[in-house]
């Protein structure tokens, strides 16, 4: 059905979307949000003993804040408990936004997270998406753990504050904010251990040793056992017996049955990363392949053993973190696992080293705070079941040092932070690849779309797989829904000097900005509306179904079709201006936008923002790409730098429009003017003009000539009377 005097409707629907929305996202005023528009100031004394009394529970006195370490002592009655201390005053780590997140943190005297409270941020998402009560909650998880903790950010491994048994913590993020999380959780752990540095001095660590690669001589075995660079650890029958209170054979099925078994577990272990050591026990071919496949930092433990009770449990597999024994250094559990070492190669031991079937090389990452000069303990568990009900567990303990003379002091290297966006490129390598690779074909589409518009239904379907895998993949898993939030570190870069880590903080995200920017200028905005921007691929496969459903179709006339056209640019001036007086402001007004709800969100919001990002679905489902057309300020943008696009390559003939009008009528977006004329800065790309104007049958101009050519034919072969 045709709607044609519909127009002054249509603007008073607008009219009450904008405003009812704008007073719901003003409902919630800023002191609410835990937004402190007053960051780069020092809080106040009275702020500040508020908030941290709410964290230090039985503080009674709060001294001044010291002007040279910039910490706040905390002190109950007499007794000093602790500091606190802002993270703006030690690391300025830029989030999603461009800006800072301030924490207030403190610490007790041990290096122990007291507690944090958010003093100030700027992150879209915390803002008005999940809302600031989505970061404290993601903060609560720090208390009561140590400032030299290794603390990774990772839901998708779903072991929130475990120990992985990699030497890390790992904490649950906050899905949709993973930049957001991740550069909260840097600026806390930073500016912790700094002050923990600077005012408790017991996290200052001494570097590790190295051993040195110029010391080596031919030793056999028993050299290697009696130089003592070969630890030897002997469990007997007797010392377990004295342990346990019974008798061995008490516990069946583990090869104590024996009544003359004297030794348990003969165990024997070495540090390889040694030459004096490694390459003795290896041999010099597997100890330079052990040296080339180790990184830096790495050091390799070798152990063996022999005896009824084995070092490994019964079910290890190669590659897995044993169990049964454990590694310690200054009474701190070591990570290790197992290096799988010998699995592909078959072992060239010398001939002076027993050969022993439970070989294994152990890494212990760099990062575990190692050395090898100190003293390494051995643990073995000993986990005896005299039957399914009943059973004992004990453990054991051996210690080794090595000779000082095999380790040298490095100068110290400070080490440095990697920057979050390096850390989040290596996490989504997949996402990019797949990206990247979607980008190549789009570019192919374009590049070849004159050859492709000979063969309608290719470009018809393949374009509505592209739409689907932009909503799926680009939108809802990638997360690459451009959004004009994402202009604001641009513009604010004019002002504030430009810092391209901001750019590089999501990687979907960059990609497909560097892309529309450049095919901004040779092809113009319809690339990225038209084929890569999730929400308004979903606005045109739920417009589909509406015509399938058989939903009435209102066309807006012309003239009223020109002037709300307008109101996106409007939008998109009044955002851009307002950003760099209020960045806060801006961002809630940008909720303008749906995309934060539909995409990001997945609609998973509070109601009133679900009803206007679907009540614009549901107007899309009458209206023709009603959003992307009269409201969208991201496409407002991308138009006008569109319109210095290179090529004009929608082909026009000399009677489109005078008096040709098929693709002006079948243009929904309204880009092809009754002249024939195509408005670049508001095409999508769509490329149905193009299938149009190479179709015979649907190109009128093609059609008539076709006719007159046919007569003229006909006429030619007409025989003269």
């Amino acid at each position: 059905m045709l709607y044609k005097n519909n127009y002054k409707s249509l603007i008073v629907l607008l009219f009450c979307f904008v405003s009812g929305f704008s007073s719901l996202a003003f409902a919630k005023p800023l002191a609410d949000t835990g937004v402190n528009p007053f960051a780069d100031d020092f809080i106040t004394n009275e702020v500040a003993e508020k908030a941290i009394k709410s964290i230090f529970s039985t503080a009674t006195r709060i001294d001044k804040k010291n002007p040279d370490t910039h910490v706040w002592p905390v002190y109950s009655t007499v007794a000093h408990v602790g500091y606190a201390f802002e993270s703006k005053d030690f690391i300025r780590i830029q989030g999603f936004a461009g800006d800072i997140i301030n924490l207030l943190i403190g610490i007790d005297n041990d290096g122990k997270i007291m507690g944090v409270r958010v003093l100030f941020q700027h992150e879209p998402i915390f803002m008005h998406g999940l809302g600031p009560e989505a970061l404290d909650e993601f903060l609560e998880q720090y208390p009561g753990h140590s400032v030299s903790d290794r603390i990774i950010v990772d839901s998708s491994r779903s072991r929130s504050t475990s120990n992985t048994g990699e030497g890390s913590l790992i904490f649950d993020g906050v899905t949709k904010a993973t930049v957001s999380v991740i550069a909260a959780n840097d600026t806390l752990l930073t500016a912790a251990l700094e002050v923990a540095r600077k005012v408790l001095g017991k996290f200052v660590q001494d570097t590790s040793s190295l051993p040195k690669m110029d010391i080596f001589e031919q030793l056999t075995w028993q050299q290697l056992l009696d130089k003592n660079l070969v630890g030897h650890w002997t469990v007997t029958r007797e010392q377990l017996e004295n342990e346990l209170g019974r008798d061995l054979s008490d516990y069946p099925g583990y090869g104590f049955d024996d009544p003359d078994l004297e030794v348990v577990s003969d165990i024997y272990y070495a540090y390889l990363n040694a030459p004096m050591i490694g390459k003795n026990l290896l041999g010099e071919q597997d100890y330079t392949r052990l040296m080339e496949v180790i990184k830096p930092g790495e050091n390799i433990i070798g152990i063996m053993s022999q005896g009824p009770y084995d070092f490994l449990e019964d079910d290890f597999r190669p590659g897995k973190i044993p169990t049964r024994m454990s590694l310690y250094q200054n009474e701190l559990p070591l990570l290790i696992r197992d290096m799988a070492f010998f699995r592909f190669y078959d072992r060239n031991l010398p001939e002076t080293v027993p050969d022993l079937d439970n070989f294994r090389l152990l890494k212990i990452k760099g990062n575990a705070g190692f050395d090898p000069s100190q003293e390494l303990t051995i643990q073995l568990n000993f986990d005896l079941r005299q039957n399914h009900l009943l059973g004992d567990n004990i453990n054991q303990k051996s210690a080794h040092q090595l000779p000082a003379e095999l380790f040298y002091k490095p100068d110290i290297v400070e080490e440095k932070r990697i920057p979050i966006w390096k850390r989040l490129w290596n996490s989504r390598v997949m996402e990019i690849s797949i990206t990247v690779i979607s980008l190549i074909l789009l570019t192919i589409i374009f590049v070849k779309q004159r050859a492709l518009s000979q063969y309608p239904r290719v470009v018809k379907y393949g374009r509505w797989a592209f739409m689907f895998f932009t909503v799926f993949f680009i939108g809802f898993y990638a997360q690459g829904q451009l959004s004009v939030v994402n202009i604001y570190p641009i513009l604010l870069s004019l002002r504030d000097g430009f810092k391209f880590d901001v750019f590089l903080l999501d990687p979907v995200l960059f990609i497909i900005w560097t892309y529309t920017f450049i095919t901004l200028f040779i092809w113009g905005r319809g690339v990225f509306c038209g084929w890569l921007c999730p929400f308004g691929a979903l606005q045109e496969i739920l417009a589909w179904f509406a015509k399938v459903l058989k939903f009435p179709q209102i066309k807006v006339k012309e003239p009223a079709h020109r002037a709300i056209q307008k109101l996106k640019y409007v939008i998109m001036a009044g955002l851009s201006i307002l950003c760099f007086y209020d960045l806060g402001l801006a961002q809630t007004l940008s909720e303008i936008e749906p995309f934060k709800t539909s995409i990001t969100l997945v609609f998973d919001r509070e109601w009133y923002f679900v009803a206007f990002a679907v009540g614009l679905l549901l107007i899309g489902m009458f209206i023709h790409k009603f959003y992307c057309r009269y409201v969208c300020p991201l496409g407002a943008g991308l138009a006008i730098l569109g319109r210095f696009h290179a090529f004009k390559w929608l082909d026009r003939r000399n009677d489109c429009g005078k008096p040709c009008q098929v693709c002006t009528v079948r243009c929904e977006i309204k880009a092809i003017h009754k002249s024939g004329a195509v408005e670049y800065s508001e095409c999508i790309q769509c490329l149905e003009c193009l299938v149009i104007y190479n179709d015979e049958h649907q190109c009128a101009p093609v059609m008539v000539a076709n006719k007159r050519a046919r007569k003229q034919r006909v006429s030619l072969e007409m025989p003269s009377k």
